[in-house]
């Protein structure tokens, strides 16, 4: 439980990163989607019931941030949660060889999905497309996913060992030979 809401409030933070500091930078520094690199980690790290909720609740924090159409984003979270979930579940290949990788290529499949899903419901509101943009961001997300990877791995470790020796360190009262 304490994994989950520490991954709730992680959220929180780079969400309010993402939308206090990121539009400061220049627009070809990039502006990297963090709250989607948590995302796929959770896909990565967390089992189906709390990385579902985890996701939902990730997804509808940024909803009501930066959401032009409700709704958009918890179920663009959900999707790709599941999807990265399935595709990463018993994997015989090592983790750490497909985690940076696997972000770059479902953000970019992703992106590529929204767009043509919007074009087709709303035609007139969507920007031209350009794949120099897409190419640029999902560059961008690529190098930023590798640095998030490890602080996120870092805290998942720190809070899953932190709850696990709590659990072996509680005392039991009475005889244990008997």
């Amino acid at each position: 439980m304490i994994l989950f809401f520490s991954f709730v409030f992680l959220g929180f933070f780079l969400l309010a990163i993402q939308t206090a500091l990121f539009p400061l930078f220049p627009h070809w520094l990039g502006r990297p989607d963090l709250i989607f690199i948590l995302l796929v980690f959770v896909a990565y790290k967390f089992p189906w019931l709390s990385g579902l909720c985890l996701a939902f609740s990730l997804g509808w924090m940024v909803d009501v941030v930066s959401g032009m159409f409700l709704g958009t984003y918890p179920f663009m979270a959900l999707l790709v949660f599941c999807i990265v979930k399935f595709c990463t579940q018993g994997s015989p290949v090592k983790e750490t060889a497909y985690q940076v990788p696997l972000v770059a290529l479902s953000f970019f499949i992703l992106q590529c999905v929204l767009y043509f899903f919007f074009f087709v419901t709303q035609p007139g509101v969507l920007p031209p497309w350009t794949w120099g943009r897409v190419v640029h961001e999902t560059f961008i997300l690529l190098v930023a996913s590798i640095p998030c990877f490890a602080v996120f791995n870092q805290i998942y470790e720190k809070l899953l060992a932190r709850s696990f020796s709590s659990k072996i360190m509680t005392r039991r009262s009475g005889n244990r030979f008997r």
